[in-house]
């Protein structure tokens, strides 16, 4: 029995040889890949997608090690995307990944997703400009895609939800995010996953990074808020696909 039969050996008993056989053969990308997306990305691979794409420009750093699966004191200063890669491979050594270790410009969204054939797309993005221009474009295409929301400033599991992004309350990246949608005549109606929960405030703003990107306020996290939002969105794809492999049978 090879590595990637045993992966699935579990899976199979709960869906069935045949839907674990259509799994596999999707094609998943996923953009961002911190506290959300890491999470995002481990739980596809177990599933056993056999095809995935990974992007993110940014490398681990110590406030990472509260929260991102990729951030280990043995990891800070390597690239996310390689760090993600190299567990997804000690995971499924035969699986075929893409990665991408770049910032996907506002300008460069639509090439992008249209440069491979995605069964899905997870935005995972905290620029709220790329996040928009990367939904819009995939909509835009008929390209399912599901994106999270803020998990930063909560606390609370029972206020984390799947729903369509017009119909989220309270969360100021969402509000925003729509309102960003509707100046590209891009529907909003899509998935997300969100926080009801009234967000805490975060620091007053202040430089990121080198200091010469534009200041931002700084977000409070708990380890285990970004790591239930990135299952929740790995099963709403999983889910999905399954659904389309069997309106297609």
């Amino acid at each position: 029995m090879s590595q990637t039969e045993h992966l699935t050996t579990r899976t199979e008993i709960l869906l069935g040889e045949a839907a674990v056989e259509q799994l596999c053969h999707n094609h998943v990308l996923i953009a961002g890949l911190g506290g959300v997306g890491s999470f995002v990305a481990e739980a596809l691979a177990r599933t056993g997608i056999q095809n995935l794409t990974l992007l993110d420009h940014d490398v681990v750093v110590p406030s990472n090690l509260n929260r991102q699966l990729v951030a280990l004191n043995s990891t800070l200063g390597q690239k996310k995307v390689e760090v993600m890669a190299a567990r997804v491979r000690d995971i499924n050594p035969d699986i075929n990944l893409t990665c991408h270790d770049e910032f996907l410009q506002q300008e460069q969204a639509e090439a992008f997703v249209l440069a491979d054939k995605f069964d899905y797309v997870v935005d995972c993005i905290d620029s709220i400009a790329c996040k928009a221009a990367l939904v819009a474009a995939c909509l835009q295409h008929d390209i399912p895609i599901a994106s999270s929301m803020g998990a930063g400033n909560r606390l609370d599991v029972t206020q984390v939800k799947i729903t369509k992004l017009n119909q989220t309350q309270g969360c100021g990246l969402a509000r925003e995010l729509r309102g960003l949608l509707k100046q590209r005549n891009a529907r909003t109606n899509y998935p997300v996953v969100y926080s009801q929960e009234k967000s805490r405030p975060p620091l007053p703003h202040q430089p990121v990074g080198d200091g010469e990107g534009r200041p931002r306020a700084v977000n409070g996290t708990i380890s285990y808020l970004p790591a239930l939002f990135g299952l929740m969105l790995a099963g709403l794809v999983v889910q999905d696909l399954l659904a389309k492999a069997e309106s297609n049978t």
